[in-house]
């Protein structure tokens, strides 16, 4: 080992600082267990960069029940409208009053993540920022170790009873699986949308899912003064390729804003382009490895359901590691993985559903024309009918 080189010890190392990594931590270090957290960023870019907003019930109820929901309680803003407008017209949806009575909580991922790292640290917690995991070596051991190079190029080594890999789907913990050690199941649902963070108030008071012969166009507050918008658009396309006033416009049209009446716009301060793709793995335990969050699977952005379900796969594991690090049971641990599995096909199950909800092939032929009939009924079977109202508004609030 060189003098360039340092080695550390806990019992839990996380890889990634996002929801999942830092309730897991938060979790851990309230029982008492060594737990430090691996974070390739830097505190600032994790605690500014936009993500999704919309917290489950189930989700603020986990937040709640640990002393992690300070934030939120003051500043969350509850939500329970959603909109559709198509070639039909319009109809909104107070999914709130149906299926279990559930809304949601809007409050920024950043301002989440912001709320569980001040928390964690205040408490001694250990954040290693701009640490870069480069491999998850035997994981098939009771001892696993993290190898990571620091942004001065300083190279070491984490040993642990476990690792918690939070670090997404392309992260480190992914790519240290043994070949052959899982099996990987895939969606490309050959939809690609134009993701847009723009300084302008909400133009309505719900969510917006609009239906065009177009594509697809998608409205959802953030704050007062901050509004997320979706624009499906052609695979390849770059994030820059379109300028702002073609955006306000393109939106306008396939929000039909002549009939309900026009966007309130302001500057687009953020774009990326999204290919809508489904990807999960089974099993999500490998040795001493766990796979949470994104790692575990991802899904697509339709029914933001992502941090929800990182949330509650974190709590799942918080717990087994609890009582096998605490208590000697291993019984949560031996579970983890089925359990979790339950929940993200669940999800997936719904979310391929709103994608098809949402989005039609272009195109007059006789295939084109049949999905997009399809689509059009199921459209008006949740407006007209209330078991499927119900059945909406249970798996879109919930997990």
């Amino acid at each position: 080992m060189t003098d360039r080189q340092t080695r550390s010890a806990s019992d839990v190392v996380i890889l990634g600082a996002g929801p999942a990594g830092l309730v897991l931590g938060n979790l851990l270090q309230d029982s008492g267990i060594d737990c430090v957290v691996l974070e390739r960023a830097e505190r600032a870019h994790i605690q500014t960069r936009a993500r999704a907003g919309f917290l489950a019930a189930g989700t603020v109820r986990i937040l709640e029940r640990h002393g992690l929901a300070e934030g939120l309680r003051r500043h969350g803003k509850a939500h329970s409208t959603c909109e559709f407008r198509s070639e039909d017209g319009r109809f909104r949806l107070d999914y709130g009053g149906l299926g279990r009575g559930e809304r949601h909580t809007v409050y920024p991922q950043q301002q989440l993540v912001t709320d569980l790292l001040t928390r964690f640290l205040a408490a001694g917690g250990r954040v290693e920022f701009g640490t870069e995991a480069v491999a998850v070596l035997d994981a098939d051991t009771d001892r696993p170790a993290v190898a990571v190079r620091a942004a001065d190029g300083r190279t070491g080594r984490w040993r642990a009873r476990y690792v918690a890999g939070c670090d997404g789907r392309r992260g480190v913990a992914r790519r240290s699986l043994p070949a052959g050690s899982v099996r990987r199941h895939h969606c490309d649902h050959g939809v690609t949308w134009l993701g847009l963070l723009a300084e302008a108030p909400p133009s309505l008071d719900a969510v917006g899912y609009a239906v065009h012969e177009r594509g697809f166009a998608g409205h959802m507050a953030r704050t007062s003064e901050v509004t997320r918008y979706y624009l499906q658009c052609e695979r390849g396309t770059p994030a820059d390729a379109w300028s702002e006033a073609r955006i306000w416009d393109e939106l306008d049209l396939r929000m039909r804003g002549a009939d309900f009446g026009p966007l309130q716009r302001g500057r687009v301060v953020q774009r990326a382009v999204v290919d809508l793709e489904s990807d999960v793995l089974e099993p999500l335990r490998h040795g001493s490895l766990f796979l949470v969050g994104d790692a575990a699977g991802l899904i697509s952005p339709s029914a933001a359901k992502g941090a929800n379900l990182a949330v509650l796969e974190a709590s799942i594991l918080a717990q087994g590691l609890i009582d096998d690090l605490v208590h000697d049971d291993s019984e949560g641990l031996d579970a983890y993985s089925a359990r979790c599995l339950t929940y993200i096909w669940r999800a997936q199950e719904f979310s391929h559903w709103m994608i098809g909800l949402l989005h039609g092939p272009s195109g007059s032929d006789a295939t084109a024309l049949f999905q997009n009939s399809l689509r059009r009924s199921r459209l008006t079977s949740l407006r007209t009918s209330r078991s499927r109202q119900d059945w909406f508004a249970e798996h879109y609030v919930g997990v």
